[in-house]
């Protein structure tokens, strides 16, 4: 961490976890015994009136010591199972990233196929915590709204050229308040802002907050932001300087590689490049295309040639971004 560059820029991502990791040489991130407190202080495992007194043991106990061995018997004397399968969940995350050197290690490792027990929302909050890493000291907020592609579902609204990316969970929230209007209860109303070159700055106070929303359409301000953070998050793991450069199509006779940073941006490359008729539906699912160089780095035949990649939302207008296609999907060389 660059402790001088990050003071002249606004904190943000205050409740990712990266604020409470430990921070070895390089960038890279180890769990602290207040990192995994902070798991155990999560709403999921919190005391409530019915709790056993099992279960009120075994939270005070990793209150305690956050690193405290959980025997089988403990877990198995909770009463209920809900809260049994949180813990299981949380204590297996602790147990496999206690297997490896760093967070970034740990991510890697689940990137080249580690079998894990716990949900998918774990790696992704790492992704965050590996993000705050990557870009801290990044003075454009454009960059950090758009890296939250990388580790937050994002709902899409395609008009008049735009390819608008909100929260997936925010926008819920919005439809429920929405929804709430027509009944008795009032919620507290969720507003989803709009950023661009001239509003970008008010992103920094709401950062935690996920409320707001920006186009992604060629030439616009946050795809480029979004191919600097590809740029950086390539350059973290993989110690590679690429280029990445948005397209509007792929015109080109000698296509050698391409990946997909979700998996319907993954088959809908596939089938184009196998040749196959791809219908005007699937091909409007596309919503960016980027080509990537790199100098150095990649294998010979690669050479002289662009790995093309694609983003693409779902058929209900859903993006579920997977960023470890990034690092285990390139072409590089064996060198």
């Amino acid at each position: 961490m660059n402790s001088t560059t990050a003071a002249q820029t606004p904190d943000f991502w205050l409740t990712s976890g990266w604020h409470l990791c430990d921070h070895g040489p390089e960038g890279g991130l180890m769990p602290s015994a207040d990192f995994m407190l902070a798991y155990f202080h999560r709403p999921e495992l919190a005391l409530v009136e019915e709790s056993c007194a099992a279960e009120t043991a075994l939270h005070e106990k990793l209150i305690s010591d956050p690193f405290a061995v959980v025997t089988e018997d403990e877990l198995a004397a909770l009463a209920d199972p809900d809260v049994a399968h949180n813990y299981r969940a949380v204590l297996a995350f602790r147990q496999f990233v206690a297997e490896y050197d760093t967070l970034q290690s740990a991510y890697m490792a689940i990137a080249q196929g580690a079998s894990v027990s716990f949900p998918p929302l774990f790696v992704d909050q790492m992704a965050q915590i590996i993000l705050r890493e990557i870009l801290d000291g990044v003075d454009d907020p454009l960059q950090i709204r758009a890296a939250e592609i990388l580790f937050r579902s994002q709902s899409v609204t395609t008009e008049d050229g735009r390819i608008m990316i909100a929260d997936q969970s925010t926008v819920q929230l919005q439809a429920d308040y929405q929804r709430s209007l027509k009944q008795q209860e009032r919620p507290e109303e969720v507003q989803i802002d709009i950023l661009t070159s001239e509003t970008k700055q008010l992103y920094w106070e709401r950062s935690d907050r996920f409320d707001t929303s920006v186009d992604i359409a060629f030439t616009q301000p946050g795809l480029d932001a979004f191919a600097r953070v590809l740029e950086k998050w390539v350059a973290h793991f993989l110690h590679l300087q690429v280029t990445i450069t948005p397209l509007v199509k792929i015109e080109d006779d000698h296509w050698l590689w391409h990946l997909g940073l979700d998996m319907n941006a993954t088959a809908i490359l596939n089938d184009l490049y196998a040749g196959k008729d791809v219908s005007k539906d699937r091909l409007r699912e596309i919503l960016c295309l980027f080509k990537l160089t790199a100098e150095t780095g990649l294998k010979p035949e690669i050479t002289g040639h662009p790995v093309y990649m694609g983003l693409a939302m779902n058929a209900a207008g859903i993006v579920s971004a997977k960023p470890q296609n990034l690092l285990v999907n390139l072409p590089l060389s064996d060198a």
